[in-house]
């Protein structure tokens, strides 16, 4: 059986068809890929699965309207895993490049699953840690969840933000502690202008909270 068969999955409304548009076709094959095989392949807790939407669908599609805008831009996810927010935000935009950067050789091989599954042309799986890329390659923004404290995340996945680019970090309630015990890392991998932004919600009362840095041009 299924894991989608063994809970109740909290169903989106209206109100976050209406936000989805377009794209929410498709993110529901991808929520539907994530009730019936995450918890049987290692991608989410069985406690995750009924508060997939809330808990992570909308917690990753929050980061969307900070992407950077313009031509040609590039989105690296460090640590992708199960594809959050990568396969999300790239359902999303279909404009723009996305390159889901993971290790771990069954996480890469789902991202590749989920990735011809659904048709998505603007994705590229790389299955390497980021620091091992070439250190000539960066991207317009890099996003990352549940990958590491910011301390270290700035470490590992820092350089790959191209001159003026964003990171773009979804964190918890220990985000601002975070950003304070990382300000030194931010200085030294270029990144200014570090701050929070708070996203509510459309189907419960959590907020998504995303570190927000600019690299210096």
């Amino acid at each position: 059986m299924s894991a989608a068969g063994d809970f109740e999955l909290a169903l989106p409304g209206e109100n976050v068809k209406e936000f989805f548009g377009s794209s929410f076709t498709v993110m529901t094959r991808y929520a539907q890929m994530l009730a019936d095989q995450g918890e049987l392949r290692g991608l989410l807790g069985p406690r995750e699965l009924p508060r997939l939407w809330p808990r992570h669908v909308l917690n990753c599609a929050a980061t969307e309207k900070f992407l950077p805008l313009g031509r040609n831009v590039t989105v690296a996810d460090v640590g992708s895993g199960a594809g959050l927010p990568g396969i999300v935000l790239a359902i999303m935009r279909p404009d723009l490049q996305f390159y889901l950067i993971e290790p771990l050789a069954r996480r890469s091989k789902w991202l590749e699953e989920v990735k011809n599954e659904l048709g998505l042309e603007n994705v590229e799986v790389l299955r390497s840690r980021s620091q091992d890329l070439p250190p000539n390659q960066k991207f317009s923004a890099v996003t990352s969840r549940a990958v590491a404290n910011l301390k270290k995340l700035v470490r590992i996945s820092g350089k790959l933000v191209a001159p003026g680019g964003r990171m773009l970090a979804i964190k918890g309630e220990r985000a601002p502690l975070e950003l304070t015990e990382a300000r030194e890392e931010l200085a030294a991998a270029k990144l200014e202008s570090a701050h929070i932004e708070e996203v509510p919600s459309l189907m419960d009362d959590s907020i998504t909270r995303i570190i927000m840095a600019t690299k210096r041009p």
